[in-house]
């Protein structure tokens, strides 16, 4: 299969999106965010489908919308009821709008089929480059973020009285989780973020490693089951999508056997 260049380009795609989704998606499950990480997915494709309405690229309406919507999410507050109830009355409005653009489209139907189960096999060489540019900035911006959010998961309280702004952390911990959303929806669709960005990391979250070992094995995860994934797609004619979902799931079972 790697003598074809599309299969290459979406091997490397992948592993662009695994290697940022892994790390974000750990922290994501340590925070008890998830739903804030699934809402994005879904902010995103109203963002994705007005940029496809408008003639602009999708993958630039998937991060501008999703960044701004992670940013507004961490200035929220810490109240989980009433942030929930917000995120949620969010996205509501933002699928509506989504339905609005699909609708208003000539060819909404290839639109929607593409953004909501992502097209990998049709990654083309500057989309690979964005994609790398954008793996490469969250990492670094993470390795920034890292201390200081890991400081304020655990340990929330004294994090602040050290001086640690909570929201600020949030917010800059959410916009970033809306950027790799958007690098995620490439390759499983909005519909289905929640495999890559949340699989592993509660996964690796289950065999109760050290942050830094959970972090290494939630990477390691996304993109195994990212190139799992596309490997199972080419012997089986299934779609890759799919397939990425079961070894997701089937990774967070068998991190479940450790407990018994």
């Amino acid at each position: 299969m790697l003598a074809y260049d599309f299969m290459r380009m979406a091997f490397a795609a992948s592993a662009c999106v695994a290697v940022l989704a892994g790390p974000v998606g750990w922290f994501l499950v340590l925070r008890g965010q998830s739903f804030a990480g699934h809402a994005l997915s879904h902010i995103a494709f109203a963002g994705a489908a007005g940029a496809a309405l408008l003639g602009i690229s999708p993958l630039a309406g998937l991060l501008g919308a999703a960044v701004l919507a992670g940013g507004a999410m961490g200035l929220t507050g810490r109240d989980t009821g009433e942030r929930d109830v917000a995120i949620g009355m969010v996205l509501s409005l933002a699928m509506g709008f989504g339905v609005l653009f699909l609708h208003l489209m000539p060819r909404p139907a290839v639109t929607a089929t593409a953004l909501l189960f992502g097209n990998v096999l049709g990654v083309s060489g500057g989309m690979l480059v964005s994609l790398a540019g954008a793996a490469v900035a969250g990492l670094v911006a993470l390795g920034v973020l890292s201390r200081p959010l890991l400081f304020a998961s655990l340990q929330p309280e004294l994090a602040e009285a050290r001086g640690v702004s909570l929201r600020l952390v949030s917010t800059l911990f959410l916009m970033l989780v809306g950027a790799a959303t958007a690098e995620c929806a490439q390759i499983t669709g909005v519909l289905l973020v929640f495999t890559l960005m949340v699989g592993p990391g509660a996964a690796a979250q289950r065999l109760g490693l050290a942050p830094l070992a959970g972090i290494g094995c939630a990477t390691v995860l996304a993109l195994g089951e990212a190139w799992g994934g596309l490997a199972l797609s080419w012997w089986t004619d299934w779609p890759v999508s799919f397939w990425i979902a079961v070894l997701s799931v089937a990774a967070f079972l068998l991190a479940g056997l450790r407990r018994l």
